[in-house]
């Protein structure tokens, strides 16, 4: 379990936000602003994907083929992608929303995490011949796999909400009609 929470980290939290941002520096294109409610609708989708493929009977039947694995690594991918594609282009003119979505997305991960990380006793019954060398320690790699996700996912996410939230400042700060205004 750990292995495949490990890809699917990097998947969500590296590549598809470097992905984004490659395609915007290789084409040179300008995010274009996004209605507040793609903001929302892709922080809702990737949410729901992740805990979704949490619950007990989704982790254990995509456990159970390399279909399955793949089913779920591809909608993931897709959600991420869809999520921080807007988080980019929402930054451009609102910080507000874009900066929301990171720390609820960051918090939830992080719950998630926790869970698997404390819980006391194997959350999913993976009973396939994959895992079956792992089968006597299924409760530590659940736990390990909450860790990964305790350390990156949060981190990953505050740290995107930390840089734009000091490119938002720079802006304000650069703006003189704001200074008048925050003065009076």
């Amino acid at each position: 379990m750990a292995e495949h929470m490990l890809g699917h980290i990097l998947i969500m939290n590296f590549l598809a936000p470097l992905t984004i941002l490659g395609m915007r520096s290789i084409f040179h294109a300008r995010p274009r602003a996004r209605p507040a409610q793609w903001m929302s609708a892709a922080t809702g989708c990737q949410i729901a994907a992740l805990w979704a493929w949490h619950l007990p009977p989704a982790m254990e039947w995509a456990m159970a083929s390399s279909a399955g694995i793949a089913l779920m690594s591809v909608s993931l991918g897709i959600a991420a992608l869809w999520f921080w594609s807007n988080v980019v282009d929402s930054a451009i003119d609102m910080v507000g929303r874009p900066l929301l979505s990171l720390l609820v997305t960051g918090k939830l991960f992080c719950l998630l995490g926790v869970l698997l990380t404390f819980a006391p006793r194997p959350l999913y019954d993976i009973a396939s011949p994959a895992h079956a060398a792992h089968a006597g320690d299924s409760l530590a790699d659940q736990q390990l796999a909450g860790l990964l996700m305790l350390v990156s996912c949060p981190l990953t996410y505050v740290l995107a909400a930390i840089v734009f939230a000091a490119r938002w400042l720079t802006r304000i700060d650069d703006r003189p009609d704001w200074r008048a205004k925050g003065a009076c």
